[in-house]
């Protein structure tokens, strides 16, 4: 079967649009229902394409369609990548680098501040467990003059009894 018979057979196909994608089905006629998704094969050049014809029978036609792939001939070739990046200047350099060394700056200070603030916590600990070991040794002297006070007046009252 030739190319002109399979495109007859395609006008009847409500999908074509499957099939190639630059054709589109034509606008409805309001005088005949007929006409409702049938496809104009004639607005595109369908080149890119093999038709074979697979089997023949009373209950219809079988074909193979094989899509070649698009071919760019006299079109512009087509790149994905990415526009070249402009040379920076000196100054831009300068910028950046000033705002690189203002970030170190600020990333220094800020470690600074945090083991000064460390510092002034294990100050503030160790303070703590002196006044505390202090109240302790206190209060074991005050243990220990009371018990003495409490024996001497045991053996007082013990002389004079």
């Amino acid at each position: 079967m030739t190319l002109a018979a399979y495109r007859e057979k395609l006008r009847e196909l409500p999908l074509l649009s499957l099939f190639c994608s630059c054709v589109r089905p034509k606008p409805r006629d309001t005088n005949s229902d007929k006409t409702e998704g049938v496809v104009d094969l004639n607005l595109c050049n369908i080149r890119d394409m093999e038709v074979i014809e697979l089997s023949k029978r009373s209950s219809g036609q079988a074909f193979e369609v094989i899509l070649k792939p698009p071919s760019f001939d006299g079109a512009p070739e087509l790149r994905a990548t990415t526009p070249p990046k402009p040379k920076p200047s000196l100054e831009e350099i300068q910028k950046k680098l000033d705002a690189a060394q203002e970030r170190r700056k600020w990333q220094e200070a800020e470690l600074l501040k945090h083991l000064a603030e460390r510092r002034e916590h294990e100050r503030e600990v160790a303070q703590k467990a002196q006044t505390k070991e202090r109240q302790e040794h206190r209060t074991d002297a005050l243990k220990e003059q009371h018990t003495v006070h409490l024996n001497a007046s045991q053996k007082q009252l013990q002389e004079v009894s």
